[in-house]
């Protein structure tokens, strides 16, 4: 078995990710643009790119490409998931995901296993909404692409349903957005793209999906089982079953005969990876890169920072996202970017556009352990880089964490 230290394994995991040089137009990084074919490279790179609604920053999907690619116009996505023929769609792979097109078929079991793979609220929408469900699918097929908030104002209008209340705790979705997002999860109808307000446009498969992908030959679930794992252990490098199997959410037996296979097939190959407890392996084209040099920030959705427990294992990092902590119990902030320097992370930092002021808040920055005297000014360097990008024109510091006294020094300096 071959062996790694912590800091070669780690360097195989920036490598995976393309994380381990530095950004284009930045010191050490080429000059190029970043075009279509860029932009797509590093998406099937990474196989998917999650998508959230919270929007203090910027939209989660947009915050990987820019945290490898530097500022990029945001365009190219809306364009590669919402004009034909579409690179990117989206469906249930991590969670809700935009996923290379060729990669939809691989989780149709996902879809038609809705049952065990979808939560209450859209399991059980064709029982709670029958009647409601077959209106709904004849407005997609006859307006798509549409709206959910368009479809819940002709069932109001038709007395097929009653106005929307907030009552209820949570996300207080109408009956049209439960028929919506059951379709949605079984592949019913899909996501023409998205409006200005970042509504899904729903539509019908055969109207979304590239003739090619719709035309391909469906997929055995084991194979498709092995085909997802060897695509996260391909976009992870190294690391366990769990991680693998983490990035597009496997689970059951499943999963450890695709381990198998894989291992049979030399895919994966039993590493050992000193001071991680746990049996790991390496995707077999998984490089060791001599050094790491890219100094970035990395969304709480990043594909490097989704399994906490594998973060902590080889970057030596607490992190979890408080979001859903009560202000008052919260330790790092909302909003917190883990700041990867090298090879270490070094920072964690709790950022918000403010649009209307024109300024990005930093609003606590806590330094980790890993942390050196050149950090605070590196990090100072980034900020700039990504307030230009989301198009502020300010950066100013709020006096919370260890290192906002001297991050607020190199700014007032600069």
């Amino acid at each position: 078995m071959d062996s790694l230290s912590l800091a070669q394994a780690r360097r195989v995991a920036l490598g995976a990710q393309g994380l381990h040089r530095p950004r284009p137009g930045t010191t050490g990084g080429d000059a190029g643009g970043v075009t279509m074919r860029r932009a797509m490279a590093t998406v099937e790179r990474l196989n998917l790119l999650q998508i959230d609604s919270v929007n203090v920053l910027a939209r989660a999907h947009l915050m990987p490409l820019y945290s490898r690619l530097g500022p990029y116009d945001p365009g190219l996505l809306d364009r590669a998931s919402g004009r034909a023929p579409r690179r990117l769609v989206e469906t249930w792979a991590h969670v809700a995901s935009f996923v290379p097109a060729e990669t939809y078929p691989l989780l149709e079991w996902r879809r038609r296993n809705y049952l065990d793979e979808a939560w209450g609220t859209i399991a059980g929408a064709p029982l709670a909404h029958a009647a409601e469900m077959d209106h709904v699918r004849r407005l997609v097929a006859e307006r798509g692409p549409v709206t959910a908030r368009e479809i819940h104002d002709e069932l109001v209008a038709t007395g097929r349903s009653g106005p929307r209340t907030r009552e209820e705790w949570g996300w207080n979705w109408t009956t049209a957005k439960r028929c919506l997002e059951f379709l949605f999860f079984t592949g019913e109808v899909m996501s023409a793209g998205r409006n200005s307000a970042f509504e899904r446009c729903y539509d019908l498969p055969e109207r979304v999906l590239p003739p090619a992908v719709r035309a391909a030959a469906p997929v055995p679930d084991d194979e498709a089982v092995r085909r997802l794992l060897e695509l996260g252990a391909r976009a992870h490098g190294v690391g366990t079953v769990r991680c693998f199997a983490d990035y597009f959410r496997l689970r059951g037996p499943s999963v450890r005969r695709a381990r198998d296979e894989l291992v049979e097939a030399g895919m994966l190959e039993p590493v050992d990876v000193r001071g991680w407890a746990e049996p790991t392996y390496r995707h077999r084209e998984a490089r060791v890169p001599r050094r790491a040099e890219a100094r970035t920030l990395l969304s709480p959705f990043d594909p490097l920072v989704w399994e906490r427990r594998r973060l902590e294992a080889l970057f030596d990092v607490y992190y979890r996202i408080e979001i859903y902590v009560p202000a008052p119990k919260r330790v790092l902030g909302y909003y917190v970017l883990p700041f990867l320097e090298g090879d270490a992370i070094t920072a964690l930092v709790d950022l918000k556009a403010d649009r209307q002021a024109g300024v990005l808040r930093v609003q606590a920055v806590h330094p980790t352990p890993h942390a050196g005297p050149d950090t605070a000014a590196a990090l100072a360097t980034e900020l700039d880089v990504l307030a230009g990008w989301l198009g502020l024109d300010d950066t100013q510091v709020a006096p919370v964490g260890e290192l906002a006294p001297a991050l607020t020094g190199v700014l007032r300096a600069a």
